[in-house]
């Protein structure tokens, strides 16, 4: 199981239960600049229309398990899967294969409580958030005992900043920049935080979170496309240099935002990062620390964990 030698995690997946499926309110023009966004993005990546719902959730673990296989990777990590339960269902289909994430609303009342079910219940091993959907402030002091509980546990959160969605998407929100959760990274140094998408938009916020905090790390997964909106020159290659040069190796995470079928695991995103790696002449150990041993050391996992 390797990819050029390398053995892989993909730290960044979404197991597609319910995948694509959009709150209700949205104004129609909207929807249709939506789909418009979408098409021009399979175009432009030659990614394959998603495929429509009706296969089971154990049909699909099954193909996500063939995909592992005929990709070699080791391990993926769904960050979402329809709920903490499905999900963690879904893991223990594969538990070689897959890990998973708790995913459920930061503001419930029972924020705290359904945590701890689905680490300590369910084997879960962490928290994801989209932070431009919270309606809870990250400083809110309800929310201390979560942060108390995840920091003793060492448990990694990984949010989504910067904006979300396709067309008629969000792109303004309190919590949108990740400089918002700088007061709970600076008082809580036990967890980690994992920042998908090199900041999504935020890269020079999440350099600074970085150089404040030792235990905010970096994501690479998707396209990354949101590049092209910067106002100023930036590739999935400068992005790779600053991270190396300024974080450093051991606060990279591969990922690949991988969900929906028949596209299955994004192998082009692999290929594309290995390759600016090996362009930036990183030494082996440094990548092999990206691509997979940073993944197994924040999960709690042996390495290799095949």
């Amino acid at each position: 199981m390797s990819f050029q030698g390398l053995r892989i995690v993909d730290f960044h997946a979404h197991f597609p239960v319910g995948w694509g499926a959009r709150g209700p309110g949205q104004h129609e023009l909207l929807r249709e600049y939506n789909r418009e966004r979408q098409a021009r993005f399979r175009l432009e990546w030659d990614f394959p229309e998603p495929e429509a719902a009706g296969t089971t959730r154990e049909e699909l673990a099954a193909r996500w398990a063939q995909e592992l296989d005929d990709k070699g990777l080791d391990l993926v990590v769904f960050m979402t899967g329809g709920g903490n339960d499905t999900l963690a269902e879904t893991v223990r289909r594969h538990p070689d294969r897959f890990a998973g994430f708790a995913h459920h609303d930061l503001a419930a009342p029972n924020v705290l409580e359904e945590l701890k079910r689905a680490v300590e219940e369910l084997g879960l091993r962490g928290y994801k958030l989209l932070a431009p959907r919270l309606t809870i402030s990250f400083d809110d002091p309800r929310l201390q005992p979560v942060w108390e509980y995840m920091a003793a546990k060492r448990l990694p959160l990984l949010i989504h900043f910067g904006p979300l969605g396709t067309g008629g998407g969000i792109v303004s929100h309190p919590m949108i920049n990740p400089l918002s959760i700088f007061n709970v990274a600076h008082s809580f140094p036990e967890i980690p935080i994992i920042v998908p998408h090199f900041g999504c938009g935020y890269w020079q916020e999440l350099l600074q979170l970085c150089w404040s905090c030792p235990n905010v790390y970096a994501d690479t997964s998707g396209s990354n496309q949101w590049m092209r909106w910067m106002p100023y020159e930036l590739t999935l290659e400068s992005a790779f240099r600053k991270a190396y040069e300024t974080i450093g190796p051991e606060r990279i995470i591969f990922g690949t935002d991988s969900s929906w079928f028949p596209r299955g695991f994004a192998y082009r995103y692999l290929q594309d990062q290995v390759r600016v790696c090996r362009w930036l002449a990183m030494k082996e150990d440094d990548i092999q620390a990206i691509f997979g041993r940073n993944a197994a050391r924040l999960l709690g996992l042996p390495w290799p964990v095949r």
